[in-house]
């Protein structure tokens, strides 16, 4: 049988795979490798080149193209603030690119039978018409979480900037969806939200995949009372949702653990941290520690006696708790953190939204062994049984062939007539 041909754009380069998005479409298409389709990968690309990511991407495509990555000097961050007035939320405007839009169009004209734009931010380099089956990856509900900032905003400025955003960025991918022929969404929840809009085509949905092989499980510690006790976090330290749930930790969560367990530890891993939210982990001689980027995560996470998902901003679902799941590091979260994950509360993880609640959560984990073997032993059952990458990739190859076999004549996106590239 001769492979369909799959065009995906990515409105960003996907190595290092350092973000729960990345790792999910690298995980998606290393699952679809080599099987009913051949995979050509569009995405802007590092100023380095691509040469010190071949194997890996040519464990995630057949063929690569791309564009040169905006340089992110004064200019750009100039353009990027002016996009404030524009009817495009700044994090869509900031991916337009003529560049991109002219390779894409060259691409088109071989004629791919399925189109996927990654995150409705892709949609920026697609014309109306793409010829084939377009299909719509949405990783969460983008204006769910710009609400979200606002709401845990305190200035009046910063609250109506962030409404305003929300606003922008729901007609802009609500739109995006309305103009394909098929949508695979993350979780149910944001199915839902989705099928909301009025699509005729097939909304699908998948599961959040796990590598099992790669994040192997190990026992949590036994005794955890000699040294305190460490808990964990991973995330990129750019995104801000991640920034602000740290400065929660920070502020409301961590004082009561430090009471109650002086000599406990926390490591924050991920690039790019606010260098005023590491100056103030100094400031208070907080034993915190603060990695920067590192090539691999695991061993911090195993290494930890509690991982922690304290997020009040968020949307889709969250790779990192089912990757600390499966290393067998038991999981002490806000809703928010694991919201569209199938996890019971007690059994898989435990849950806190305030302050004290959270803090709580990680006290026990860390003071209870036998609660925190239950958790660990659980989640990671739970994951192994359900959620590995590869069931995650099957069911987003058949959302595709199930669109290819539905397709139908989309109107075009309203935001797209206006939109000049």
């Amino acid at each position: 049988m001769t492979a369909k041909r799959l065009l995906f754009v990515s409105p960003r380069f996907i190595f290092p795979s350092d973000s729960g998005g990345k790792i999910r479409t690298r995980d998606v298409l290393r699952g679809m490798k080599d099987g009913h389709f051949e995979i050509t990968l569009a995405s802007p690309e590092p100023p380095r080149g691509t040469d010190q990511f071949a194997a890996e991407l040519r464990n995630v495509c057949d063929r690569f193209v791309g564009w040169p990555e905006p340089v992110r000097d004064f200019s750009w961050t100039f353009r990027r603030h002016l996009s404030v007035i524009s009817p495009l939320p700044i994090s869509v405007a900031s991916d337009r690119s003529k560049v991109g839009r002219a390779l894409i169009a060259t691409e088109l004209e071989r004629r791919p039978d399925v189109v996927v734009a990654d995150f409705p931010h892709a949609s920026v380099l697609l014309p109306d018409k793409v010829g084939g089956a377009r299909v719509l990856f949405t990783h969460n509900v983008e204006a769910e979480i710009f609400r979200r900032h606002a709401e845990v905003m305190t200035s009046p400025i910063l609250r109506a900037l962030w409404l305003s955003q929300a606003r922008k960025m729901k007609a802009f991918e609500e739109d995006a969806a309305r103009c394909c022929d098929g949508l695979v969404a993350v979780s149910e929840r944001v199915a839902d939200y989705f099928r909301a809009v009025s699509l005729s085509g097939p909304v699908s949905t998948i599961p959040t995949g796990v590598d099992l092989e790669y994040f192997a499980y190990g026992e949590p510690r036994v005794d955890v009372q000699r040294d305190g006790g460490t808990v964990v976090f991973t995330g990129s330290m750019n995104w801000l949702a991640n920034v602000d749930g740290i400065r929660f930790f920070m502020d409301q969560v961590w004082p009561r653990i430090a009471q109650a367990r002086p000599a406990a530890q926390m490591v924050v891993v991920g690039h790019s941290p606010p260098k005023d939210l590491v100056q103030s982990v100094k400031d208070r001689g907080l034993a915190w520690t603060f990695t920067g980027f590192v090539d691999d995560v695991r061993g911090y996470v195993s290494a930890a006696d509690a991982y922690v998902i304290p997020l009040r901003v968020g949307g889709g679902t969250r790779i990192k708790a089912f990757e600390a799941m499966a290393i067998g590091c038991p999981v002490a979260s806000t809703t928010i953190g694991v919201e569209g994950l199938p996890v019971v509360a007690g059994e898989h993880c435990l849950i806190g939204d305030s302050g004290n609640a959270l803090a709580d959560a990680v006290l026990r984990l860390l003071g209870d062994t036998v609660i925190r073997q239950s958790i660990s032993r659980n989640a990671r059952r739970l994951v192994a049984e359900r959620y590995s990458f590869r069931a995650a990739a099957a069911a987003f190859e058949d959302a595709c062939l199930r669109t290819l076999a539905t397709k139908r004549r989309a109107p075009a996106p309203l935001i797209h007539q206006t939109l000049t590239a």
